[in-house]
């Protein structure tokens, strides 16, 4: 059992050692959603994670009671290890991390930096657990699980003190789940300060391990999500009887609406979160009528994500919104076609990224060309203006989808 008290003396023990990080209203999202929304920002810790919170407290109990005298191991995808091997460094102790090997480098880099040794085995979280507790037997190391750990969630569970020491008229907490460290903490803290407090935990569909432990169903699981950092196979023992007793409701959101979530976390709050950080904010964005009305606190668990991921989600979602598009124009091959083209699209205000000449694959006649522009755009209306700037030219032109 976690208690109230527990997270209170994990509070002090993490005092000076974590951030206690601001939690402040959303305006912007709070008119999009129609909920009033606050964002706690754990991705301003020092390792971009609410997961330092929990090795912190956990490896100071170890300290404490002498067992940790060999070091410490741990299997993580990225937010753990950090934690871990950062609150390791800082106590003088040994860390051995088992990460997977999907593992973004990002994490693997910043993990090393830490100090700490790092061995990528298994394509599963379940595969690297497996390794790691036969390394903890054979160096004798004391492991340090992500989440089913009571001191793990008693040191997750200070953000829940913190959120409504914060802001007490919280009404709803909405959290993101994977082993359900974080959300079993923040319940159990809740419950003791707020029982009248709705606590919502959130997955990705493609690994629904605690929503099916809870609602008793049996959703499949995938293989890979962008939301790597909740990406378990296998709900904690400790955390599923927590979230059975104090959680009041699971959702599942696609990957599309986390990708979403990161964008416009991004360009509304400027601030950048992972998948697993923006799954708050994407169960909002899938079901806005569930959240109506209420004052809704938000974890942004964690910023660890990889830059070129970020990348590839800023672009798909300009694609989403119009912003990038591609066009075919069809022209008569002959010098100044080109040209003309070119000027028309920046005289309607667009930009061009790419051109590219289609000659040889294409059914137009012999002296005519295929040319596919990608441009940048204000959004579907201006792109809707730059194709009629194009017909009134007198080219024959389409937006490809």
């Amino acid at each position: 059992m976690v208690t109230i008290d527990d997270i209170r003396q994990a509070a002090e023990r993490l005092q000076g050692q974590v951030l206690n990080t601001p939690c402040v209203e959303s305006r912007t999202l709070s008119d999009i959603t129609g909920a009033q929304v606050f964002l706690k920002f754990e991705n301003l810790q020092f390792t971009a994670s609410f997961k330092e919170r929990g090795a912190c407290n956990k490896l100071t109990r170890l300290v404490e009671a002498g067992g940790a005298m060999q070091g410490v191991i741990a299997m993580s995808a990225g937010n753990h290890a950090q934690g871990v091997a950062y609150h390791a460094q800082r106590l003088g102790l040994r860390a051995v991390i088992v990460m997977p090997r999907f593992t973004p480098g990002v994490k693997v880099e910043r993990t090393r930096g830490f100090g700490a040794e790092v061995v990528l085995h298994g394509d599963t979280l379940d595969d690297a657990r497996a390794h790691a507790f036969a390394l903890a037997e054979r160096e004798q190391l004391a492991f340090v699980h992500p989440y089913d750990d009571a001191d793990i969630v008693a040191g997750q569970g200070t953000v829940g003190l913190e959120m409504l020491a914060q802001l007490p008229e919280l009404d709803t907490l909405v959290i993101a789940v994977g082993g359900g460290g974080l959300i079993a903490g923040i319940a159990t803290a809740a419950r003791a300060l707020k029982p009248g407090i709705e606590i919502v935990g959130v997955q990705t569909a493609r690994f629904p391990a605690m929503f099916n432990a809870i609602k008793g169903e049996n959703q499949p699981q995938g293989s890979s999500t962008i939301a790597e950092g909740i990406a378990v196979g296998s709900p904690g023992r400790i955390t599923q009887d927590i979230i059975g007793r104090l959680v009041d409701d699971m959702l599942l959101v696609q990957e599309a609406d986390i990708e979403q979530a990161i964008l416009m976390l991004l360009e509304i709050e400027k601030t950048v979160v992972e998948g697993a950080g923006a799954a708050g904010l994407a169960a909002l964005l899938h079901t806005p009528g569930r959240f109506q009305g209420k004052k809704v606190g938000l974890v942004l668990c964690g910023g660890n994500i990889d830059p070129l991921l970020l990348a590839a989600i800023i672009e798909r979602g300009m694609v989403r919104s119009g912003r990038l598009a591609r066009i075919r124009v069809s022209a008569t091959d002959h010098p100044g076609s080109l040209a003309r083209i070119t000027a028309t699209v920046a005289e309607a205000g667009a930009n061009i990224d790419e051109v590219q000449h289609q000659r040889a694959f294409t059914a137009l006649a012999a002296q005519n060309v295929d040319i596919q522009l990608v441009v940048q755009t204000r959004g579907r209306s201006h792109m809707a203006d730059v194709l009629a700037a194009l017909h009134r030219a007198g080219f024959e032109a389409e937006e490809l989808r």
